[in-house]
């Protein structure tokens, strides 16, 4: 098996060779595992810039909703303003008619 290999590889640790084969490997795996956490610092670096950009993005939101609702409120009383100020300029001259005549 490639356990036995290994270890048959290894066993005689009195030689230069398999020294410098055994310190090969352990700067490969090294460099591996170097590679593996900067990976995860990266993956956790955009998680951080989805998170702030998904509260930005939910804040302005919220801003958008507010001057949406701001703008039909405006557009209510920009069309009903002036049927309102007719229907109470007639209301107020039919009130006075009845009042002082």
């Amino acid at each position: 098996t490639f356990i036995q290999k290994t270890k048959k590889l290894y066993q005689d640790t009195r030689t230069q060779r398999n020294i410098a084969k055994l310190n090969d490997e352990l700067y490969e795996v090294h460099q591996i595992m170097t590679r593996n956490v900067q990976e995860v610092l990266g993956v956790g670096e955009k998680l951080d810039q989805v998170s702030e950009m998904s509260s930005r993005l939910t804040s302005e939101s919220r801003i958008y909703a507010d001057k949406a609702k701001d703008l039909n409120r405006q557009a209510l009383i920009r069309k009903w303003a002036p049927v309102a100020i007719v229907l109470g300029v007639v209301f107020i001259v039919f009130w006075l008619k009845t009042k002082l005549w």
